[in-house]
């Protein structure tokens, strides 16, 4: 029968937040994967390990895969979720950000929230003792970068596990093209706590916010992680994986027209994808990365989305595993 894995960890997660992953450490991360690796594997020694808890999500924008991995995951562990639309009023309208949180503590064990204001999260999680997730807001993406690190992970240590796999991610070369979102901002942590060679190509204008580019500078001194930022793309001459994202996210649809154009030379096209194989000096195909949803023939090509080197549905598949991992240590499950 499957042992679960060590019940402790570096710095335990229970009764914490994730805000942003600025708050996790290396150790932490790994003891995450760990999980997520042991309850993809096989699910059935946690069928029960979240009894009895309820975990309420509350989304201001619309969604597939948040939605889904954090429904149907839970699920599998014993977790009853419920979910509140916000689209059309959100969190704070009705009654104040402090007093919502302080009547959902007195109910639920955890609050994923998916908003617009990282604001909210952070009154929401000071205001209340239960868990606070971010699942996205416009400013980070932090259970979004979490599966992508954990997908690098799982394909660079497909022979050894995941474990191995991360001692790669030190020195690995991740190039991000396109718009410094949140999601970026995100990678940007995710990469300074791991000590992965991060590029961020984005035209003048896009590029993510100084402070968190120099929050995640100052972190990757402690990892050999570094953190690049390029107006060219020619830039992404020997990455191993190109990530990118929508170039339009919510929120930025009344800009359309004007980043169509800004972004036209930044489309990931097997031009490109051929530029970063030819700087490894014809090592392996880059994987490609996003997070979805794409926009084909924008941000990036059919031939490329659905290129052997995509690993698009893996990260898709994986947001359920690393965020199983995540509900597990903060509530107390492993």
């Amino acid at each position: 029968m499957p042992t679960m894995p060590p019940t402790t960890s570096p710095a335990s997660l229970k009764n914490a937040d994730l805000l942003t992953l600025a708050s996790l450490d290396a150790a932490q991360i790994e003891e995450l994967f760990i999980t997520a690796a042991a309850t993809k594997r096989d699910i059935a020694p946690y069928r029960r390990a979240l009894d009895g808890k309820t975990i309420i999500l509350l989304f201001e924008k619309p969604s597939l895969r948040t939605r889904v991995t954090f429904e149907v995951g839970p699920g599998k562990m014993g977790a009853k979720t419920i979910f509140f639309d916000h689209s059309k009023e959100r969190v704070g309208a009705r009654e104040s950000v402090k007093d919502y949180g302080r009547n959902l503590e007195r109910w639920v064990d955890c609050i994923v929230a998916r908003v617009f204001s990282q604001d909210v999260l952070e009154e929401l999680a000071a205001n209340c003792a239960v868990p606070v997730i971010n699942a996205l807001s416009d400013s980070f993406h932090p259970c979004q970068a979490l599966a992508d690190y954990f997908t690098l992970a799982e394909k660079l240590g497909a022979k050894q596990g995941v474990k191995a796999g991360l001692a790669r991610l030190r020195g690995f070369r991740l190039a991000y093209i396109g718009d410094g979102n949140n999601v970026c901002a995100s990678l940007m942590h995710g990469a300074a706590k791991l000590g992965v060679q991060f590029t961020v190509i984005c035209p003048k204008g896009y590029q993510p916010e100084p402070a968190v580019i120099e929050e995640a500078r100052a972190m990757a001194g402690a990892s050999g992680g570094t953190i690049t930022i390029s107006h060219d793309p020619g830039a992404i001459k020997g990455a191993q994986a190109v990530y990118t994202d929508t170039w339009v996210s919510m929120g930025d649809e009344a800009e359309k027209v004007k980043r169509m154009s800004a972004f036209a030379k930044f489309r990931v096209d097997e031009k490109l994808m051929d530029l970063a194989t030819n700087g490894a000096s014809g090592g392996p195909a880059p994987f490609f990365m996003h997070c979805l949803p794409a926009h084909r023939g924008a941000e990036v090509t059919d031939a490329v989305i659905d290129s052997p080197s995509s690993i698009v549905y893996d990260q898709a598949e994986n947001r359920m595993h690393v965020q199983n991992a995540l509900l597990l240590h903060m509530l107390g499950g492993v």
